[in-house]
């Protein structure tokens, strides 16, 4: 077994944000990191969609390998959705090394009692219930440190108010330094023997969907009062993890250090169009009649959330749902929705989300828009497959076409430009393999369209944005560097290279058994 490996996860790491900030001086930590390592563009490919990017390195497995495409799961019996958590095992657990984890997103810890940590102390979306081995380690850390410092802005919606804003990047800022803090303590106080130390810093996911139009001039919130605070804070939280480089690296100089992004992040181009637009589409194709109430035009929308300091999109979005089209069961788990993003439980409530608002009508519809966090998700209603399906096998294909034609012809209200970037047939020919976590055609957005005009059902919306920022990035990026390697740019590989190349530099030996190869002769002196 070789030198041991500290491992820095950047959840939502966008690289353009960090190398202005390193031109400006700002993020010296990260510099000096990027001026003695191997450094390679990390390629999530089509992967990223499924918005499972710390299970894909958790476990080291691809969606393929997993047989999971998203965390959303659809019961065709019932139709109805729920976002489940991991239970796959993590990589570390298949090799003879010893491991502490850090707030590692998707970590199943409760499968795997000889790895020592915690995990969901303030992971974004962690994939998880909060767990520790030992048990006691949780009750220590809070005892210790305390709670989460930015709990209420993990998910925090914050573009109409400029005080939620900058609180939020306060917060965010503070939990950094508070997650460098522990992370040195329990790697280098309370765990001493371990091999590989995995740490996920998850404040600038956070951070990145909801100030993204801080730093976007294209952007249509770029004007809005919050946005000159959004940019100041989100630099803050960028400025606090270079700080939480510098505090790690130097703890612990003796190890390979392994930083690292999945993928790079972007404008949001997803929400308005995946979670409110599309299912409001294929409403309307079916039943022939609107199920939303019209919206004012996107610049008063925007003035009148800002005026109020709006809290909840959520709730702006549902007063516009026509009332009497909304079961009272429907309504009912709307209200006691907002505002409800905690991701800890085993399984998480969609009800938030208007896609599901049209569920009780799924079983009569010939396809449906699934809750969704980036494409849009179609699924037919198939006969043999759904417990009420309304199309034929034989029809399957015509229908996804028909529909991907008619979706192809609907243009932006604001820009007159195509909504749909490109459409995919996910197993045409073969619905019955369409699994739980599929859909049967993935709808990948060209823009943050907030508006449809369509041929034959009229315009949809706008709507307000939701999250800023989104995962429309680049590359990731991945730093190494460390004892025999050699610095210098290396080109591209593929994100689910990082899993491989550790265990073979803590076993001396390939990885067998998850995705990915190691890329580590590629940097070696």
């Amino acid at each position: 077994m070789n030198d041991r490996v500290l491992v820095i996860g950047l959840d939502g790491f966008e690289q353009s944000i960090a190398e202005r900030l390193v031109k400006e001086g700002r993020m010296p930590n990260l510099q000096n990191l990027i001026e003695r390592s191997a450094k390679l563009e990390l390629e999530h490919g089509v992967a990223r969609r499924t918005g499972l990017a710390w299970e894909h390195f958790a476990t080291g497995l691809s969606p393929d390998g997993a047989r999971r495409w998203s965390a959303v799961t659809f019961d065709p019996s019932n139709y109805r959705c729920k976002q489940e958590p991991t239970r796959l095992k993590p990589f570390p657990a298949s090799f003879d090394f010893s491991t502490v984890v850090f707030d590692t997103p998707y970590f199943n810890l409760k499968e795997t009692p000889d790895i020592k940590g915690f995990v969901s102390w303030g992971a974004h979306d962690p994939g998880i219930a909060p767990c520790s081995n030992p048990d006691a380690l949780y009750g220590e850390i809070l005892e210790k440190f305390g709670a989460y410092p930015a709990k209420p802005w993990i998910y925090g919606f914050v573009w109409p108010s400029t005080e939620r804003t900058q609180s939020m990047g306060e917060a965010l800022s503070e939990a950094a330094l508070l997650r460098a803090q522990i992370a040195k303590w329990l790697l280098s106080e309370r765990f001493t023997d371990w091999s590989l130390g995995i740490v996920v810093v998850s404040e600038l996911h956070s951070a990145i969907e909801a100030l993204w139009h801080g730093i976007d001039d294209a952007h249509p919130l770029y004007n809005v009062p919050s946005a000159q605070c959004a940019r100041i804070s989100l630099e803050l939280v960028y400025e606090a993890v270079d700080q939480l480089l510098g505090v790690l690296t130097e703890s612990f100089p003796e190890c390979l250090h392994v930083i690292f992004s999945m993928h790079g992040m972007g404008p949001n181009s997803a929400d308005v169009p995946a979670m409110a637009l599309l299912p409001e589409y294929l409403y309307r194709r079916h039943f022939g009649r609107p199920h939303i109430r019209e919206f004012p035009d996107l610049e008063t929308s925007i003035n009148r959330m800002c005026s109020a300091g709006t809290p909840s999109w959520t709730r702006t979005v549902a007063d516009h749902w026509i009332k009497k089209h909304l079961p009272g069961r429907i309504l009912k788990r709307i209200r006691t929705a907002f505002g409800n993003h905690s991701k800890g439980a085993n399984t998480i409530s969609l009800s938030w989300m208007p896609a599901y608002w049209y569920c009780d009508y799924w079983s009569k519809m010939p396809a449906f828009a699934l809750p969704a966090f980036y494409d849009g998700q179609i699924r037919i209603n198939l006969q043999g497959r759904e417990s009420k399906g309304v199309v034929a096998i034989d029809d399957y294909d015509a229908t996804c076409k028909a529909i991907a034609s008619e979706l192809s012809s609907c243009t932006d209200i604001v820009t007159g430009k195509p909504v749909v970037k490109d459409i995919v047939f996910t197993h045409p020919g073969n619905p019955m393999a369409v699994s739980n976590t599929e859909a049967d055609i993935i709808i990948v957005w060209e823009t943050a369209s907030l508006g449809f005009h369509t041929k034959n059902y009229g315009n949809i919306g706008p709507i307000p944005p939701r999250r800023p920022g989104g995962h429309t990035g680049g590359a990731g990026m991945g730093l190494l560097s460390g004892p025999g390697i050699k610095a210098g740019e290396y080109g591209e590989c593929s994100s689910f290279d990082m899993a491989p190349t550790l265990i073979e530099h803590l076993t001396g030996e390939p990885a067998s058994g998850i995705d990915g190869q190691s890329i580590m002769s590629r940097i070696l002196n």
